[in-house]
């Protein structure tokens, strides 16, 4: 047994959300722990499973407090590395009425742009079951090598490789440079949790089911989750097309971390059945839990520090 079960490489920053307005009519903005891959380890550390984070923040106030949070939900924060003259990377979230949000990203450059290979602790890589990551850590040449690096790491190690593009598309020189970095993403993953609007942009398919057709012809991905904010979910196995619809929110604040505690509960349940024993039914399992439990985190502000455990989103579901 491996003494992880996942393990996460890229971002850690500081969402700046909304929060109410002053008495002088100025936006109030609460300081909430942030990035993706956190998020997921978040989610998953609440459900009992083991997690790491890779990465790195400034040795500044927003730094030396996420490392501080790592610690409080669970994460393993041995390798986060604190940088000495590149200040931890901020996103100010500007959430719209239907939920949906746009972000402002103060990254140039930003601590987690800086992680190096020669920084990494690949024996922590070579002892988890599944590695994640995304395409944010690859937006540049270091800390993409070093996520190159990492990947490699531990496919050799015979870790499961866990997949989600989430394209911020501010963030990017360029929409081509982007599409490359998901291409080499979608090449090296064994599990794909994919957004509608990124099968969507990456295919050139409006229709969910083509790009996912088009995406699995050229690449071998085992499992696909795609979340489809409001229309629900589905799951795309072997022969098997499974879509569980949503859990809406009359008390829906913001979307901020939705699809990441989604992926985070799909990868629990490929951690408890095994890769190669899924079925439609544990599919629809797996779905309907990972609905659930996104459902909950959109009545909430920010997401790493307020997710739900299991026992909440069974509660949750057994009012459905």
């Amino acid at each position: 047994m491996k003494k992880y079960d996942v393990t996460a490489l890229g971002e850690l920053l500081i969402d700046f959300t909304e929060n109410g307005v002053s008495g002088q009519g100025n936006p109030i903005y609460e300081a909430n722990p942030g990035g993706a891959p956190c998020n997921v380890l978040a989610m998953l550390t609440k459900l009992g499973r083991k997690t790491a984070f890779v990465g790195k923040v400034g040795h500044d106030i927003f730094g030396k407090r996420l490392k501080t949070v790592l610690g409080e939900v669970g994460i393993d924060a041995s390798n986060l590395v604190m940088d000495e003259e590149v200040r931890t990377t901020l996103a100010f979230v500007e959430t719209f009425p239907d939920g949906d949000r746009d972000f402002s990203f103060y990254r140039n450059p930003g601590a987690d742009m800086m992680l190096l290979t020669e920084e990494i602790n690949m024996e922590l890589l070579r002892d988890t079951q599944i590695f994640h990551f995304g395409t944010l850590s690859m937006t540049h040449e270091k800390v993409r090598n070093a996520t190159r690096a990492a990947v490699a790491a531990a496919k050799e190690a015979g870790a499961m490789i866990s997949f989600d593009p989430n394209l911020r598309e501010p963030l990017w020189r360029s929409l081509e440079d982007a599409k490359e970095q998901t291409a080499y993403g979608l090449s090296q993953c064994d599990i794909l949790k994919i957004s509608d609007n990124e099968i969507q942009w990456f295919t050139g398919e409006k229709d969910y089911d083509m790009g996912i057709r088009k995406l699995r012809e050229q690449y071998d991905i085992p499992l696909i989750m795609l979340s489809m904010g409001k229309e629900g979910s589905r799951a795309y196995y072997k022969d098997l097309r499974v879509e569980i619809k949503p859990f809406l929110q009359e008390h829906t604040i913001e979307t901020t971390g939705a699809g990441d505690t989604f992926g985070a509960c799909c990868l629990h349940y490929v951690l408890k059945y095994g890769l190669q024993n899924m079925d439609e039914e544990k599919l629809r399992e797996m779905l309907t839990f990972a609905n659930a439990a996104a459902s909950i985190i959109t009545t909430r502000k920010g997401a790493l520090r307020v997710m739900p455990g299991e026992e909440e989103v069974r509660e949750f579901l057994e009012k459905r």
